[in-house]
C-alpha cells in the first residue's frame, strides 16, 4: 500500500509560530519580529504564515496571550479574602511577566481580543465586586493593579547603577552603597516590589467601602 511520505520538518502550525516569535521577542525584542523573520527561522515561506494569522499584530497578540495565560486567577473564585487574592495575583503576573520583559510595552496597549488578558481582568473585577467595591472603583483597583505590575516586570532598578564606588562617594554621598546594587539585583527589585505591594493593598483596605470611616480631624 503506498503511503504518503512524512514532512521532513512539523508541519506549520499557529503554536510553532507563536512559540517561534515569542523566542525572537525574548531574545531580540518586539522589533525582531516580522513575517519575514519568522519564515526564515521556521523554514517556510511568507505567505504559508497567513493561512494562520493575517498579520504581525495578530501575532504577537497570541504571544501576549500566551505569556498571559501563565497568570493565576484562581484566588479570585476560591473564597480567598480580597485583599490576599490581590497578592497572590499580583505575584503570578509579575512572574509571567518577568519571565518575557519585552512584550510588556505590547501588553500595555490594552487587552484587545485577547482571550487570557480578558479572563484576568474579568477575575479581577468580579473578585472586587463581589468583596463590595463598587464598579467604578474595581476598575481603578484593576488598572492601577496592572500598571504597577506592568512597571515593575520592563526592568531592574538595581540593575541601572554600575559598580564604579568613585563615581557616588564623590558626588552623591547618599548613595555611597549604590555600586553594590546591580549585584543584589534580585533581592533589591523583589523587595521593591513587595514593598509597594504591600503599600497599595493596606492603602486600599483603609479606603475599602467596608471599613469604619475615620475620625474627623480639628476644624
Amino acid at each position: 500500500m503506498w503511503r504518503m511520505p512524512r514532512p521532513s520538518k512539523p508541519l506549520l502550525n499557529r503554536g510553532r509560530i507563536v512559540a517561534c516569535a515569542l523566542a525572537l521577542v525574548d531574545a531580540e525584542g518586539l522589533q525582531a519580529v516580522s513575517t519575514r523573520r519568522l519564515a526564515a527561522e521556521l523554514g517556510v515561506s511568507g505567505p504559508s504564515l497567513y493561512n494562520h494569522f493575517r498579520n504581525k499584530d495578530e501575532i504577537l497578540d497570541a504571544v501576549a496571550d500566551t505569556v498571559c495565560e501563565q497568570v493565576d486567577v484562581s484566588m479570585f473564585s476560591d473564597g480567598t479574602e480580597w485583599r490576599q487574592a490581590l497578592l497572590e495575583w499580583a505575584r503570578s503576573y509579575r512572574a509571567a511577566l518577568s519571565a518575557h520583559p519585552n512584550i510588556v510595552p505590547f501588553l500595555a496597549q490594552g487587552p484587545g481580543r485577547r482571550p487570557s488578558q480578558l479572563r484576568i481582568a474579568d477575575a479581577v473585577f468580579g473578585g472586587m465586586t463581589d468583596a463590595g467595591w463598587p464598579k467604578a472603583q474595581a476598575t481603578h483597583i484593576g488598572a492601577l493593579m496592572r500598571y504597577f505590575v506592568a512597571g515593575s516586570a520592563l526592568g531592574s532598578f538595581a540593575r541601572g547603577f554600575i559598580d564604579d564606588a568613585e563615581i557616588y562617594t564623590r558626588d552623591y554621598p547618599h548613595l555611597d552603597q549604590a555600586h553594590l546594587l546591580a549585584e543584589h539585583q534580585q533581592r533589591v527589585d523583589e523587595g521593591a516590589f513587595e514593598t509597594g505591594l504591600r503599600a497599595l493593598v493596606d492603602g486600599l483596605a483603609a479606603r475599602h467601602p467596608g471599613e469604619a470611616a475615620p475620625a474627623p480631624g480639628p476644624v
